[in-house]
This record gives structure tokens, C-alpha cells and sequence, in this order.
């Protein structure tokens, strides 16, 4: 088995607060959990959008900054009609503000999608500073604790698969790429679940473009 450790001071953090986000600020942290529940009101909008049997998708960069709340107009149109809908749009923003105020961001890359299917199903590394990843409905991503796998190893290795650990649905990950600095060889390695036939996830990517 060709595994090769990282360094034994990475280590991801969870906890049942928002505040548990700023850890990701750290050095040696790849990942930071906030173990939120969503409201029931939000979970049966996002069930209501799978059942819509249509393409859902919604990409967009956002110019932001700290000092005023994002106004996400037209998000996920095309589910406007549902009920929640407005709730769901106000928890996309916050989630928006939370991760401009936490960086300082400009730009922001958001991407708002219904998934059939797994979309990147090879563990892997993201060549980007930073993502937040949030399921709302559907299984959450995976990732590997830290020390498992080198990521230079990951198409030969034998994965560790007794230590791949799930996102829940609803909680809300931040999680270092390959291009934060001081964070090159130890990026968050993940995936998207394996899901059944004709499960649908609702997923939400924010990525810090400057």
C-alpha cells in the first residue's frame, strides 16, 4: 500500500457554532465544520427542488465586500414559486457575508446546483485558496482526516476508505485548497459521495477569487 503521510500538525476543526469558521484562518487547519441543522423549513424547500425534475443551476461571481450584505437577485430562479424560497435565499446571502466578512473577500464564485449523481466521485485536492461547500439536501461530501493520503499519491495509492469521513446535511464546511499560502501539499483531500440511483443532492460552492 503506497500511502504517504502529511504532517502530523494538520488537523480539521468542528463544532457546533458558526464561530467554529474562523478556525479555517489557522495555520495547519485544512478544514473547518460548522455542524449546523437547517431549518425544516429549508429542508423541505431543497427536497421540493430535486422533486422538480429540471436542470437547476446557478453560477455567478459576486463583487462583495464587508460592510454590506450581498442582495442575491434571481437566485435559483427557477424555484421561486416554492414555498421557503425566500427563507433559502436569505440563508444563501448570509452564508455569502459570513464568508466575505471572514476573508475580507472582494469577488466571490458561487455556484447553486442540483446534483444527480457524483459530480467529482475521485478523492482529490482543490487548486483553489478556499471553498465553503454546504449540502442542503443529499449526502455531504466526503474527505479523508487528516494524515491518510498524500495528495501526489492519490491515483496509484490504495485510498484508506475505513477513514473517510461525510459532511451531514445542512452543515456548512470551509475547507483549504492547494493555493492558500503556507497550505501547498496539505489541501483538504474529498469527493463527492457515491449516491444511489436517482438521488439528488443540492449543493452550494462559494469560492474566494480575490
Amino acid at each position: 500500500m503506497n500511502l504517504a503521510l502529511k504532517p502530523v500538525d494538520i488537523r480539521q476543526a468542528l463544532g457546533t457554532s458558526p464561530q467554529i469558521m474562523s478556525e479555517i484562518l489557522h495555520d495547519g487547519v485544512n478544514l473547518a465544520v460548522w455542524q449546523r441543522r437547517l431549518p425544516a423549513q429549508l429542508e423541505d424547500f431543497a427536497v421540493l427542488v430535486t422533486r422538480m425534475n429540471q436542470p437547476m443551476n446557478d453560477e455567478r461571481q459576486i463583487e462583495v465586500n464587508e460592510h454590506d450584505r450581498p442582495v442575491l437577485a434571481g437566485l435559483l430562479r427557477e424555484a421561486s414559486d416554492l414555498h421557503g424560497y425566500e427563507s433559502f435565499v436569505a440563508d444563501v446571502e448570509w452564508l455569502v457575508a459570513a464568508f466575505t466578512c471572514l476573508l475580507g473577500a472582494r469577488r466571490v464564485g458561487l455556484r447553486l446546483r442540483v446534483l444527480e449523481g457524483a459530480m467529482c466521485p475521485r478523492f482529490h485536492v482543490d487548486h483553489v485558496p478556499l471553498r465553503l461547500l454546504t449540502t442542503y439536501t443529499g449526502p455531504g461530501s466526503e474527505w479523508l482526516a487528516q494524515g491518510m493520503i498524500d495528495p501526489k499519491t492519490l491515483k496509484d495509492a490504495d485510498l484508506p476508505v475505513d477513514n473517510v469521513r461525510r459532511l451531514l446535511s445542512g452543515e456548512v464546511a470551509l475547507l483549504k485548497g492547494e493555493k492558500w499560502i503556507g497550505n501547498e501539499g496539505a489541501g483538504l483531500v474529498h469527493r463527492s459521495p457515491p449516491s444511489s440511483k436517482g438521488e439528488k443532492r443540492l449543493l452550494l460552492s462559494l469560492d474566494w477569487l480575490a
